[in-house]
C-alpha cells in the first residue's frame, strides 16, 4: 500500500515543503567543508557508550583506516568485539586490553593505578602514531574518576600532542568537565529502562 497522499494538492504541498528542506540542507552541507581529528566523548549512566565507540572503530576498519583500542578497565574476560577484531582485523586495528577488571574485583588501589598508567602509556604511543586514524580509550573516564590517572596530564596531551587528523574516543561514565570542555563531540547516554533492574544478567551479544 502506498503512503503517498490521495489529495493532489496535499501531494504538491508535501513536495514543496520537502524541496525547501532539501535546499536548506544542501546549503548547510555546502558550508561544512572542514576536516579535523575529533576528540569524542561517550559518557552517562546509560548503556551503549563502548558499543557505539566500537561501531566507529569498525567503520574505520571498513574504510581500511588503521586504528587502535586501549581498554583501561576491562581485563581478561573474552568479549565479542575483541575476539572479532583480533581474529580478523589485527592488521588494521591494534587492540590492547590492559585493565585488571572491575575496580571492586581488584580491591588494590596501587595495582589499579599501575594498570592505568600502563594503559595510558600505550594510548599515547598509539595516538602519537599518525598512521592511526582513530584511537579508542575505552573506559578511561572511569580511570580518571577514581584518580588512577592525572586529569591535567590527559587534557594537556590531547590538547597539545594529538596529531591534527587523529580521532580519539573516550568512553565511560562521569566524564570530567575539563574533558567535556576540550572535546569536539560529546554524547551522554541516559537510562530509560535496563534489564539488569529486572534481574537479567549481562548477556553475550548485548553487553559483551
Amino acid at each position: 500500500m502506498s503512503d503517498a497522499p490521495n489529495d493532489p494538492g496535499e501531494a504538491t504541498r508535501h513536495a514543496e515543503k520537502k524541496a525547501k528542506i532539501k535546499a536548506a540542507r544542501d546549503k548547510m552541507m555546502a558550508e561544512k567543508t572542514g576536516e579535523k581529528g575529533l576528540i569524542i566523548i561517550h559518557t552517562g549512566p546509560g548503556k551503549g557508550k563502548s558499543s557505539s565507540a566500537f561501531g566507529m572503530i569498525l567503520r574505520c576498519i571498513a574504510h581500511q583506516m588503521p586504528c587502535g583500542v586501549v581498554q583501561f578497565i576491562k581485563g581478561a574476560m573474552s568479549t565479542g568485539e575483541r575476539d572479532l577484531i583480533l581474529g580478523h582485523f589485527a592488521d588494521l586495528c591494534q587492540f590492547h586490553t590492559m585493565g585488571e577488571g572491575f575496580t571492586w574485583e581488584t580491591q588494590d588501589l596501587e595495582r589499579d593505578k599501575a594498570a592505568a598508567a600502563r594503559a595510558w602509556k600505550k594510548a599515547k604511543e598509539l595516538i602519537r602514531d599518525e598512521r592511526n586514524r582513530m584511537v579508542l580509550l575505552d573506559e578511561i573516564n572511569i580511570a580518571l574518576r577514581y584518580d588512577y590517572l592525572d586529569l591535567g596530564e590527559v587534557v594537556e596531551f590531547l590538547r597539545d600532542e594529538k596529531p591534527p587528523m587523529t580521532h580519539v574516543v573516550l568512553t565511560g561514565r562521569n566524564a570530567k568537565p575539563e574533558l567535556i570542555e576540550l572535546a569536539d563531540l560529546v554524547t551522554e547516554m541516559t537510562v530509560v529502562k535496563h534489564p539488569f533492574r529486572a534481574g537479567i544478567k549481562a548477556q553475550a551479544g548485548v553487553e559483551f
